[in-house]
């Protein structure tokens, strides 16, 4: 068990003991004589609590670390770190509270109140008793009491603070100026709570452990893009209300927070606190931290699927053709097939001359139908390697009796021979009409990887479960097992991190005759994923959406009502690129901050593709002091309406670095881009080799 494992237990075991209390005998001295005891035992576990988890922040007389908080915001533990001289004037809480020490001394004065508001805004104290709180000791107070505290030891103090109610939504709290009293003042208003700290060490022996964690980097994803730790997912803080339940659907997940310094971080976790999340801890040194501590740092995105490609192709020996030969057999009129292993999305940007689209795991479930004489070649291709390579190698695990080979370096390995690529195509392979040879070969692959099929029934909810609809999107909005989420198969496998971000986490997989499932399934569980289901017998016939976001309230404005208000737009960098509102300026949701006097100087209108970012932009400059309103129905409204569109760069507040470009994204030396980026998918094999994280699983051939 992990010190962060057996803290929360010990934390865990603290609130139940203390919500019972106050159940039970209510809140009076009494009862908090008895909560205070239950403190003292935890603080005393000094082991539970190191320095490095509860340093303060450089330049702040003080940190306060979040350590529990129910849902309701009842029963709020905090460790409260303070160096030499830090001190608070006479304040209140207006709920009970409780102090204990860890390590370090804290001087508390205690007083009443006993003006009865004589004086409208003004109060009288008189001191009852003082303490010095260390380790072995600690304080109680009700709602209407009053102290000053001042660390008096030469070295750092932590001490354990524990509330009725958290300190985030105690607005009533006041405080006097002296220890006599005076005029009354609002007191800590908004405290600014800080995450609890994991190092690298730590964070390694998590990984290695068996338990459910998830590392969430929230960076902007092409900041990600550029380094980052290999089991982390892509969370930005911009997008992270609209992604994180379905990223990590169990609140009480341990959630690991990763950036390059520690504050987008910490601000992440003040979303996720508010959301209801409570095991969130922020790596320590950040992505700097790490590489300092001797692990591997990753570039691109996807890395886990990516390296498993070629982890598989140098594993299995999966064959290849090269883009010149395959242009030689196509002319020479050979007998063959080229299937496009991506999304039809992709297929129609560019295409082989003369393949069929055919998505990952359509493959096996199609591929006796579009090849149905064995003498056939097959050829899988996609953008680069990986789709290639996994998608060839699910034909051959399958046994079909056809020759299969990837298409080395996929369409832009053709593009960089020189030869031409289709645009705009939209062929596709047929659905069987006799789904039996499928069916059979799916059965042999999941005899081979020993795939296990399991109702809905059967899956308990003590543990994250993520339930992913392999089949096409088409088929999932038509109908599907309701909670799921559409994750056609190829894409799943193609990029694992962006749809299950909660290693250790159960997956089970839906399709209508189990071809597609399986054969997924049976990836994943090469990945490393150490349960894998076939859901059996789902009931396909909910059209609800797995998860719903509630957008913030804020102001809406019409198209046709804003003026001459600054127009940001949220959309991703290659959208605003593609077309946005004329004059409008491309924004990141998480950076507002650095351009607050240009928003403050007139009213912003914020629009994004649907219009759900907008709103919490549009709710966050509130927040900064703006004048902001959402425009209704979004970018995509605007469009609707046949009003004009701008395209390119033409005002970006911050560089294009939201996103991850392709190589093909690019706007000059493609080909360079192209050839980067296939030389990086090739290195990442020798890269995983020195990364014990990298937890891939070879099965023995059958």
């Amino acid at each position: 068990m992990t010190l962060q494992e057996q803290r929360g237990r010990a934390v865990g075991e603290l609130i139940e003991h203390v919500r019972a209390i106050e159940s039970k005998e209510g809140v009076t001295r009494a009862s908090l004589e008895k909560i205070k005891a239950e403190l003292i035992a935890l603080a005393s576990r000094s082991e539970l609590f190191p320095a490095q988890h509860f340093a303060n922040i450089p330049g702040r007389a003080g940190t306060i670390y979040h350590l529990a908080e129910d849902l309701d915001g009842r029963f709020a533990l905090y460790g409260s770190a303070g160096i030499p001289g830090k001190a608070q004037p006479p304040h209140n809480h207006t709920t009970w509270a409780s102090i204990a020490g860890v390590y370090g001394d804290e001087h508390n004065v205690f007083y009443e109140r006993t003006d009865r508001d004589e004086t409208p805004g003004e109060g009288r104290l008189k001191k009852t008793h003082e303490l010095t709180i260390q380790r072995g000791n600690a304080c109680a107070m009700l709602p209407n009491d009053f102290h000053t505290i001042e660390v008096t030891s030469k070295t750092e103090s932590l001490h354990l603070h524990l509330y009725g109610k958290t300190l985030e939504d105690l607005p009533d709290r006041i405080t006097f100026p002296s220890s006599t009293g005076g005029r009354v003042a609002r007191f800590m208003a908004k405290p600014e709570i800080y995450c609890t700290r994991i190092t690298p060490r730590e964070l390694r022996a998590l990984t290695a452990a068996d338990g459910e964690y998830a590392i969430l980097d929230v960076r902007e994803e092409g900041v990600h893009a550029r380094n980052h730790l290999f089991l982390a997912t892509s969370a930005p803080l911009s997008h992270l209300e609209l992604r994180i339940a379905r990223l990590v659907p169990r609140l009480a997940t341990c959630i690991v927070l990763v950036d390059d310094d520690e504050q987008l971080a910490q601000r992440a976790a003040r979303v996720l606190r508010r959301l209801g999340y409570r095991d969130l801890h922020v790596l320590a040194g950040g992505n700097p931290g790490w590489k300092a501590a001797g692990y591997e740092l990753y570039s691109g995105v996807h890395v886990p699927s990516k390296a498993f490609g070629e982890h598989v192709e140098h594993h299995d020996n999966t064959p290849r053709i090269a883009a010149a030969d395959l242009k030689a057999k196509l002319d020479a009129g050979e007998d063959l097939i080229v299937l496009d292993s991506r999304p039809m999305s992709e297929f129609k940007v560019m295409n082989i001359p003369g393949a069929l689209d055919c998505p990952g795991a359509e493959l096996v479930y199609r591929v006796h139908q579009a090849a149905p004489r064995p003498e056939t070649l097959v050829v899988v291709n996609c953008a680069g390697r990986t789709r290639s390579i996994i998608g060839a190698q699910s034909l051959i695990n399958a046994g079909i009796p056809n020759k299969v080979v990837a298409l080395k370096n996929g369409t832009m390995g053709w593009h960089l021979a020189g030869l031409d690529l289709e645009r705009g195509q939209t062929r596709m392979a047929s659905v069987p009409t006799d789904t039996a040879p499928a069916k059979a070969a799916a059965a042999k692959v999941a005899k081979r990887f020993g795939i296990r099929t399991i109702s809905v029934a059967e899956l308990d909810a003590d543990r994250t479960t993520y339930f992913f609809d392999v089949r096409s999107s088409e088929e999932y909005a038509a109908g599907h097992l309701r909670g799921s989420i559409s994750a056609p198969g190829g894409q799943l496998v193609q990029g694992t991190d962006s749809y299950a971000a909660v290693h250790g986490a159960r997956i089970a997989l839906v399709d209508d005759n189990g071809v597609r499932a399986t054969m997924t399934a049976s990836w994943l569980l090469q990945m490393g994923w150490p349960q894998v289901y076939v859901v059996k017998d789902a009931a396909l016939d909910s059209t609800e959406p797995a998860f719903s976001v509630q957008a913030p309230a804020c102001p809406m404005v019409s198209a046709k009502d804003f003026g001459d208000a600054l127009v940001l737009d949220f959309a991703s960098s290659l959208q605003y690129r593609a077309g946005h509102i004329p004059g409008a300026a491309f924004a990141i949701r998480s950076r507002l901050g650095n351009h607050i006097e240009l928003l403050k100087a007139k009213p912003v209108v914020c629009t994004s593709p649907d219009g759900l970012l907008a709103r919490f932009a549009a709710s966050d400059l509130t927040v900064l002091g703006c004048k902001a309103r959402a425009l209704e129905g979004g970018t995509a409204g605007w469009r609707a309406a046949s009003l004009p569109i701008e395209t390119g760069e033409t005002r970006m507040l911050e560089p294009p670095e939201d996103v991850y470009y392709k190589p093909y994204d690019h706007k000059s030396q493609v080909e360079a881009a192209m050839q980067d980026y296939l030389q990086w998918e090739v290195n990442l094999l020798e890269q995983i080799r020195r990364d014990p994280d990298c937890k891939f699983r070879d099965f023995p051939q059958r």
